[in-house]
């Protein structure tokens, strides 16, 4: 019985013959893949040719299209766009911000900033004295002093917190909610530490969310050099700052999803997704963010079509829409699926950059994991392990409409991630080859024993 029961709980445990078999068609798609990938190929083209691809502009609109024509070059059954709505804001111009006062004395520093995404006009040159907090306690115990002052956040990733993903997920909802919180308390502008460990003084943007109730106050992030000197001296000094926004929203854009299929052969209503987004920020070319992610989906798709690959379940392949300030890609992705009561098993998102690959992160219960986890010998040789912990923003709304819908994500080396995210420095040229492949190499493979074996339940 007790011989049973594990055989149970480690389903789908596999045989040696099973083994062998696996082994030898992961090693066929990592020499394809490594040998004849078009991944970084397909990413120059993306980067260089198209460029930033902030939602409602016509690069991203371009960017759908040239993934449709992609994707139909490698032949799969079927290659759609899935329409949808997306926010259509505007930079509106150069963001500016300098500190005009110390101690009452007029001088006249300029700072490296850039708007955070949502954010509004200040509808003119901006000018008060700054308040600088550590925190949103600090904020609150200090809330009477706000009125008329521009708030600084620190929202510093702390260099010794080891896992920056973590780090980034503690700072981010000062972004998010820091300009609205202030607001609350009659605050006329925001600026805040950029979510970056990078030791420079590039800002980073990203998507802010106002809440109704307040009023709408321009926000800015500041190059990480110059945010840590402007927290330091407003800690022993009274400062006055000048700062300029231009953002504005055009009415909703039209965008798309772009979706490539291989029907499976024995169980094609059981759907496995694997995805990135193909929106980026305007400041940069949204090469790991998420550029990557982009093509390594196709990259799998062309693998699994030049070894004649031909699935069990049904795989989609699919190029998500407006991530980074609205999510109304993998919204309309999940609507979708609820509306055919379609049958999702497993989804699988890349979105942490085309680095290292370390893991293949799994959002299920224990007993699932541990399924999973009889699949790491095969994973292993190629530098990655089956762990607890997965999903994205744009699968998530599968998760969320189906409890049954295993979320997973390629895990990467992340250490330089945050230099690079949401700042200008995010382009073709930081992104490696070898690096890029071999995160699709271990995509593919997991994939293929998703297809193989299912998920278990």
């Amino acid at each position: 019985m007790r011989i049973l029961l594990h055989l149970i709980l480690c389903y789908p445990l596999l045989t040696s013959a099973q083994m062998t078999k696996d082994s030898v068609m992961i090693k066929k798609l990592s020499d394809e893949i490594m040998n004849n990938g078009k991944a970084y190929d397909l990413l120059r083209e993306l980067t260089k040719n198209i460029g930033g691809r902030l939602a409602g502009s016509p690069e991203q609109h371009n960017a759908a299209i040239w993934g449709k024509i992609n994707m139909e070059a490698f032949q799969p059954d079927k290659v759609f766009f899935q329409p949808c709505k997306s926010p259509n804001w505007k930079r509106g111009g150069k963001d500016y911000a300098a500190i005009v006062g110390v101690d009452g004395k007029v001088i006249n520093k300029r700072l490296e900033v850039m708007a955070l995404g949502n954010s509004l006009s200040s509808k003119g040159l901006l000018e008060a004295e700054v308040m600088v907090v550590a925190d949103f306690d600090e904020l609150e115990k200090r809330k009477n002093e706000v009125k008329g002052k521009i708030v600084y956040f620190h929202s510093i990733l702390p260099p010794s917190m080891i896992e920056t993903g973590k780090a980034y997920e503690d700072a981010y909802i000062y972004r998010s909610d820091g300009p609205s919180r202030a607001a609350k308390y009659g605050a006329l502008g925001v600026m805040i530490h950029s979510l970056s460990t990078a030791p420079d003084n590039e800002p980073q943007t990203g998507v802010m969310e106002y809440n109704d109730s307040f009023p709408k106050i321009p926000a800015i992030a500041l190059g990480p050099n110059d945010a840590k000197d402007l927290y330091a001296q407003a800690r022993k000094s009274t400062l006055r700052a000048q700062m300029e926004t231009f953002g504005y929203f055009l009415p909703d854009a039209d965008e798309n999803n772009v979706v490539a299929e291989l029907k499976g052969t024995e169980f094609p209503n059981e759907i496995i997704t694997i995805g990135g987004h193909l929106d980026s920020w305007d400041v940069n070319e949204g090469a790991h963010d998420d550029g990557t992610g982009v093509v390594q989906t196709m990259e799998v798709l062309r693998a699994f079509k030049s070894l004649n690959y031909h699935p069990k379940r049904t795989i989609r392949f699919v190029l998500f829409a407006n991530e980074e300030n609205g999510g109304k890609g993998g919204l309309k992705y999940a609507e979708l699926a609820r509306l055919h009561k379609e049958k999702h098993i497993l989804a699988l998102e890349s979105d942490d950059g085309g680095f290292t690959p370390r893991a293949i992160g799994i959002g299920c219960s224990e007993s699932q994991l541990k399924k999973f986890q009889t699949w790491t010998p095969l994973l292993k040789r190629y530098g990655t392990e089956v762990i607890a912990g997965g999903g994205g923003a744009d699968i998530g709304p599968l998760g969320m409409d189906d409890k049954n819908v295993i979320l997973s994500s390629l895990l990467v080396d992340g250490q330089r991630y945050f230099d690079l995210h949401h700042a200008k420095t995010d382009v073709f040229e930081n992104v490696n080859k070898r690096e890029l492949h071999l995160g699709a190499v271990n995509i593919a493979a997991f994939i293929y024993l998703v297809d193989q074996y299912g998920v278990g339940l």
